[in-house]
């Protein structure tokens, strides 16, 4: 059993935060969102009163945030974590930001004398709930040793994949492959449709044969072949078209920095952007069938 200071309770955190109290850990917590800490409090988590509050006094932070400019915010500076935390602290990055600054962060963070980690996710809200995210994490070997037991408590497969920042490039460039790869099948469907093809026999033969792909066989953009994919509940976000936007800028951020050629990258980034203008970023990613089929 470990005190963790918990910052940021959203879709995401939320679940994260309630697998650690299952896990027999002691939360403290912080979100701007009042009625988040209540619900976490009312299953047995104390509120902190601010970020700072939520790392004082305790074994290790887990931080989940929505961009670089908030990460930043909450850990560097005179009245950030770093500043503030007992050294030895384990210190958990789990948002999406670009590699560059979960570097600047966690070299930061070692300077101080603190082992840190960054740790981005996939799985969606469905696997933070359930604890069976996929942990991309960038640090030392020591820092990941430090990071996994926790971790474990969250998610289902550990990752170590390299130096500081890399979980960072795993997470960008995994999700490149997936919105573009969402936008491939959702193409086929919408053509399959056009030729009389059942969407039911197109799922069942392309699951099986090369063109299958976790977003077809998991998050299915056509109402049928996968009862749990948001495509059965008008598109409800598990995984919203402006975070999946996020990525994708990201990702040609990071393209445009290393001197990537991501063609596809940029047009599925042009498409989501798209997408989200026509009131569409609180929609699950997978809704962008219905503008492509309807232009």
């Amino acid at each position: 059993m470990a005190k963790i200071g918990f910052i940021g309770l959203g879709n995401m955190g939320g679940g994260m935060a309630r697998n650690m109290l299952k896990a027999g850990h002691i939360l403290k917590v912080f979100d701007l969102n009042d009625q988040v800490v209540a619900d976490i409090c009312e299953k047995g988590a104390t509120a902190a009163s601010s970020a700072v509050d939520a790392a004082t006094d305790v074994d290790a932070v887990v931080t989940m945030l929505p961009a670089d400019k908030h990460v930043k915010s909450v850990y560097l500076g005179d009245e950030g974590l770093i500043a503030a935390a007992t050294t030895g602290t384990l210190l958990m990055d789990c948002s999406t930001i670009d590699v560059d600054s979960a570097r600047e962060v966690v070299a930061a963070a070692t300077d101080a004398g603190m082992s840190m980690v960054d740790a981005p996710v996939s799985g969606g809200v469905a696997a933070a709930a359930a604890g069976s995210l996929t942990f991309m994490v960038g640090g030392t070997e020591n820092a990941f040793a430090a990071a996994e037991p926790y971790l474990e408590h969250m998610g289902a497969n550990i990752i170590h994949a390299g130096k500081a920042g890399s979980g960072q490039a795993a997470k960008i460039c995994n999700n490149m492959m997936l919105g573009i790869q969402m936008i491939s099948v959702s193409e086929a469907f919408i053509l399959a449709e056009k030729l009389g093809l059942e969407a039911e026999k197109l799922f069942a033969i392309s699951s099986k044969a090369s063109g299958q792909c976790w977003s077809l066989t998991s998050y299915c953009p056509v109402p049928g072949p996968v009862a749990t994919s948001p495509a059965n509940n008008d598109y409800k976000a598990g995984f919203a078209a402006a975070m999946m936007l996020k990525d994708l800028r990201l990702a040609q951020e990071a393209a445009t920095s290393a001197g990537a050629n991501t063609p596809l990258g940029k047009m599925s980034r042009d498409l989501y952007e798209k997408f989200t203008d026509m009131s569409a970023d609180d929609m699950d990613f997978s809704g962008i069938i219905n503008m492509l089929r309807n232009r």
